[in-house]
């Protein structure tokens, strides 16, 4: 696991509200580390709150719109795996 990042701080620094990144997490795009009453998200997972956060601010999707996306973006790197494992296997 990554080292962790408080979500207000995620938050203040993309001028985004932290109901944006709550909804994210109770959408299951995003896991939540709780410690002493602060939500934090590992370092591993910012990198896709921040496409997350672009989908939002540049192009106005929603969240059900971003869930969609991550969704088909997730199966389709599967099928790369896929893909390249067969390929792996017909070279041998």
């Amino acid at each position: 696991m990554g080292n962790l990042i408080a979500t207000t701080e995620i938050s203040t620094y993309h001028e985004v509200e932290y109901s944006f990144i709550s909804s994210l997490n109770e959408a299951g795009l995003l896991d939540f580390e709780i410690i002493d009453q602060t939500t934090f998200i590992t370092t591993d997972d910012l990198q896709k709150l921040e496409k997350m956060i672009r989908m939002h601010h540049e192009l106005e999707i929603n969240i059900p719109g971003i869930e969609a996306i991550m969704h088909l973006l997730q199966r389709v790197e599967q099928m790369q795996d896929e893909l390249r494992t067969l390929r792996n296997r017909h070279r041998s």
